[in-house]
């Protein structure tokens, strides 16, 4: 490796590193502000918190290293023009693609590395983020009771609230209780219209959950028919009740519990080109299903008539009453008397309401399961849509870099985030258009990169042959041309505005 190839990649790998670790601490206090919810208030461990942010860190790989490359790219480049190494590099003899060559080399082999970190680190860190989430959801009976929904505590209690309050969430509104008795029979609902939680001091094991104006009702379980005949259920009315939480199962929570849940973003290349087959082979077999489904209730046979037999061959009999023909739905009701037909216009309205509902009903089914479909599909070309988008912004901002004629961290991380947020916005307003099929779900992550890819050729051109980026010579000329034109035309009309008017002579 020739010594300018060795100093330019070490300046482009400070840079690069600097502002990678830089990106990576703001995106994890940014995390920890994000679930600072679930992590706070709950006696966790400082190991299981590190283990947190340690499995969400791969997360943020699609957003950190294409913002990092632009970063080092313009900071890197920028110092070259900054101090004239770029120039004193010109005038040795040595192009600007020189230059860069040593560093598309290096974007080569990271870009290798962001396939390879996309497609089987980030399913794992994934799978692990999602699956302790769910486990410290557990250490915490307050988180798990959610607002508007039966959540279970423990085996034999269920409970929903209204709306929760509180540091905590420990006071509760609209409370709802479904109880089971030893005979794990639903036999006991409880309502009242207060609650809160409380931590009993004389065992950490238990919760009270203390209740106020409420309603209990219990099912009586008899041994005779006529025993329950005369006490089917007790009914209570309460100002103060008090229920013991056991609370012994959640603090054998194990965090290093795998769990079996499979979504998307937890699958790598092989495992989304399984699912994606599978999943358009179940979307066309449903569709076929419904629509036989749809023609079976309409009631017409799909089998064609059979052939009219000779009357000549058919033995003589006595003739049957020749069929009458229908032609129209009034001529069939004006057969029925008055309540036939009502019945019969009742039926109708319900079998056409049954099927309304159905078709609204297998619409939505069918949306979310095209929705699913395309979020698979855009999740597998993003794995390879991030690789040449490190490529692209990185012929983009070397060339920036060196045009600006700034190093540091001043006026070139203000391009670098100009730049990146227009990459970044693109793609997310393509990915989000591309969820129901509006484009190619495989289109939309690489539509980012192909609009800066003529930006990227643009650039690197102009600054190579050390032309002004913003200059357009044709353009110029045709500005200059139509103002001369409208020069001319302005100077004419001032001419014959001026020019005297013609004196009419009297004939003597």
């Amino acid at each position: 490796m020739k010594i300018i190839d060795r100093y330019i990649i070490t300046q482009f790998l400070k840079n690069f590193l600097g502002a990678l670790s830089i990106l990576i601490l703001i995106f994890v206090f940014h995390t920890i502000f994000t679930y600072i919810d679930e992590l706070a208030g709950r006696g966790l461990e400082l190991w299981i918190i590190f283990k947190f942010l340690f499995y969400f860190i791969p997360q943020l790989i699609p957003i950190i290293m294409p913002l990092a490359v632009v970063i080092a790219s313009i900071m890197t480049f920028g110092s070259f023009a900054e101090s004239y190494e770029f120039a004193a590099m010109k005038a040795s003899g040595i192009s600007l693609m020189r230059v860069m060559r040593p560093l598309i080399i290096l974007m080569a082999l990271l870009s290798i590395g962001t396939f390879f970190l996309s497609n089987n680190v980030i399913p794992v860190a994934y799978r692990e983020v999602y699956t302790l989430r769910s486990n410290i959801a557990k250490v915490k009976p307050a988180m798990a009771i959610a607002e508007g929904v039966f959540s279970n505590i423990g085996e034999d209690i269920s409970i929903k609230v209204g709306k929760k309050s509180g540091d905590n969430d420990q006071f509760l509104e609209s409370v709802l209780i479904h109880k089971k008795t030893p005979d794990r029979v639903n036999r006991t609902v409880i309502n009242a219209k207060r609650g809160e939680l409380k931590s009993a001091k004389s065992n950490p094991n238990f919760l009270q959950l203390i209740l106020e104006d409420g309603t209990y009702y219990e099912d009586i379980k008899t041994n005779t028919y006529e025993t329950q005949q005369k006490m089917p259920f007790a009914k209570v009315h309460f100002k103060k009740y008090v229920i013991n939480l056991d609370l012994s199962h959640l603090n054998n929570v194990d965090f290093n519990e795998k769990t079996d849940a499979t979504t998307y973003k937890m699958m790598n290349v092989g495992q989304l080109n399984y699912a994606i087959d599978s999943l358009q082979s179940d979307f066309k077999q449903n569709i076929t299903d419904y629509g036989n489904n749809m023609f079976r209730r309409t009631g017409f046979s799909t089998a064609p008539p059979s052939p009219p037999i000779p009357t000549d061959s058919l033995p003589q009999k006595k003739k049957a009453a020749a069929p009458i023909e229908v032609k129209s739905v009034a001529q069939l009701l004006k057969m029925l008397n008055n309540g036939e037909q009502q019945r019969v216009l009742e039926m109708a309205m319900n079998n056409n309401q049954a099927q309304l509902d159905n078709v609204e009903f297998r619409q939505s089914d069918l949306e979310y399961r095209y929705k699913l479909m395309n979020l698979h599909i855009m999740n597998l070309s993003d794995k390879f849509a991030l690789t040449i988008a490190c490529f692209v912004l990185f012929f983009v901002a070397a060339p920036l870099g060196a045009f600006i004629r700034k190093g540091g961290i001043g006026l070139p991380l203000v391009f670098a985030m100009i730049l990146f947020l227009s990459y970044y916005f693109i793609g997310m307003f393509m990915k989000n258009i591309a969820e129901n099929n509006t484009i190619n779900p495989a289109l939309a992550p690489w539509i980012p990169a192909l609009i800066l890819m003529p930006l990227g050729v643009y650039l690197t051109a102009r600054v190579a042959t050390d032309k002004e980026v913003f200059h357009f010579p044709l353009t110029h000329k045709l500005i200059v041309w139509t103002k001369d034109k409208i020069k001319k035309v302005k100077g004419n009309k001032e001419k014959v505005i001026k020019s005297p008017q013609p004196t009419k002579l009297n004939n003597e």
